[in-house]
């Protein structure tokens, strides 16, 4: 784990008051707006379009070409159908499996042999998020180490300080997204990160299908944290190797009712991102039910 001398510190202060100079993000709205997550291609016209189309105001990106003309073609699509891309989701490289077996060895930036790359393509969106002027970066950090001790917990830390110390220097938030760890291992790494610009995508269904925390008793201890969050929803694990089910809102054990009451409580006023792990027509149709039922619910 890296050590800080005095110089170290006396930059970090110095890009304190760049980042805070730098940064964009705009204020947060006072009524809590709806969004959906998409994967972007190079020609992204279409897939704006649709979320123009289907009546929502934000988006989540996961992005996977981060050359200039692709950054320049989605800030063209953004801008032209009014959409505001609250964050730049990155995934990969290398093989993801989203089970209890293989998800420790092959998820985030915990696993040793895909980190160095990991690292890289994170700062590479970083830098297609600005040119993009997307204000923040998200990802799944990984099975967590929930022993502070262990040589991984402390490597993972390391790993994510470099990524948002990067994100950082960019101007970005960097938000770790729920699942992998309880809620308090993450609030730990993130108080040993250490970065003021770090945080948490909080995915309502990720803590139950991982089976790590109820969503609403979660916000007592995420919530300081919490600046993006999506809409999703899960049923706990009853498989050993398998995670939960994600099934459509309203079919799971979020209780969205409460959750999204107790959000209001503490203030979160950024978007709702709705995410639907299917394809097709039965995705777009879970789509529209889910923006209904959550509109009635924001109020």
């Amino acid at each position: 784990m890296k050590i800080y001398n005095r110089r170290t510190v006396l930059c970090a202060a110095a890009a304190g008051s760049l980042w805070q100079a730098r940064a964009q993000e705009p204020a947060a709205s006072a009524k809590i707006r709806l969004g959906i997550i998409l994967g972007v291609p190079s020609q992204p016209d279409a897939a704006i379009k649709r979320v123009h189309d289907l009546g929502f105001p934000t988006c989540q990106v996961s992005v996977h070409e981060t050359g200039g003309d692709a950054a320049a073609n989605l800030r063209a699509a953004l801008d032209r159908y009014g959409v505001e891309a609250t964050s730049a989701v990155a995934t990969g490289p290398g093989k993801e499996i989203y089970d209890f077996y293989q998800g420790p060895l092959t998820i985030g930036l915990v696993p040793r042999e895909y980190r160095a790359q990991r690292i890289a393509h994170f700062k590479e969106v970083s830098d297609f998020a600005v040119k993009a002027k997307i204000p923040a970066v998200q990802g799944h950090c990984g099975f967590i180490p929930e022993n502070p001790n262990d040589a991984a917990y402390q490597e993972a830390v390391e790993a994510i300080r470099t990524v948002a110390a990067y994100c950082r220097q960019n101007g970005q938030k960097f938000r770790c997204e729920t699942g992998q760890e309880t809620p308090i291992t993450l609030v730990r790494a993130i108080r040993d990160i250490g970065l003021d610009n770090v945080g948490v995508n909080f995915d309502a269904a990720n803590l139950i299908m991982y089976g790590k925390a109820n969503p609403v008793d979660a916000v007592e201890i995420l919530g300081p944290y919490i600046q993006g969050v999506h809409a999703k929803d899960g049923l706990y694990p009853t498989e050993p190797k398998q995670l939960g089910k994600e099934v459509p809102i309203g079919d799971g054990k979020v209780n969205f009712p409460v959750l999204i009451a107790r959000l209001k409580q503490i203030g979160y006023r950024n978007p709702l991102t709705i995410e639907r792990e299917i394809s097709g027509e039965k995705q777009t149709a879970d789509i529209q039910a889910s923006k209904a039922y959550l509109e009635k619910l924001i109020g």
